[in-house]
């Protein structure tokens, strides 16, 4: 894969490195394991909270490092309202198993992330989520060096971000 030819796509490419069962998503729509990746970052790029949440299971929880443990629907509607723009640049996918045995899938991406005001905060980032046996998202954890990000997000928001009190 091109690394240039994948920047600022709205639609990433398929990937082959999941496990081949078949998940059930919104609508009784159903979907090659492979095809997570894909459709989660294609949800990012275009700020679609219905598609990102269907990915999810009902409880699922999104950790991040700059809005702390979420519920993912609350996370993603937030996450949204923050962003002007999002290209993103697929790096690579990785699965394997949890300790407790859990399917897990973990992607290394460039998130180029423009704040709502246009301001740019990129960064690249490694996403790894923990499925259910239903292959919903059950847990997401974003990891990302934040140095850079956090404060063109602070100044953004207009507060500190979870982990700094808030004055």
């Amino acid at each position: 894969m091109d690394p240039e030819a994948g920047h600022g796509r709205t639609e990433c490419p398929r990937t082959r490195h999941v496990p081949a069962s078949t998940l059930s998503y919104r609508g009784g729509v159903s979907l090659p394991a492979g095809d997570l990746v894909g459709t989660y970052l294609r949800a990012l790029t275009t700020a679609d909270a219905e598609l990102v949440a269907s990915l999810f299971a009902d409880d699922g929880v999104v950790h991040s490092p700059l809005y702390g443990p979420r519920p993912a629907r609350e996370f993603y509607t937030e996450l949204f309202a923050d962003t002007s723009q999002a290209n993103l640049t697929l790096k690579s996918v990785m699965s394997g198993e949890d300790q407790a045995g859990q399917t897990t899938v973990s992607f290394w991406f460039h998130f180029d992330w423009r704040l709502s005001s246009g301001a740019a905060a990129p960064f690249d980032v490694v996403d790894v989520a923990t499925l259910g046996s239903d292959g919903k998202i059950r847990e997401l954890h974003i990891i990302y060096d934040t140095v850079d990000v956090r404060p063109a997000f602070e100044a953004e928001v207009g507060h500190a971000s979870w982990r700094r009190p808030r004055s």
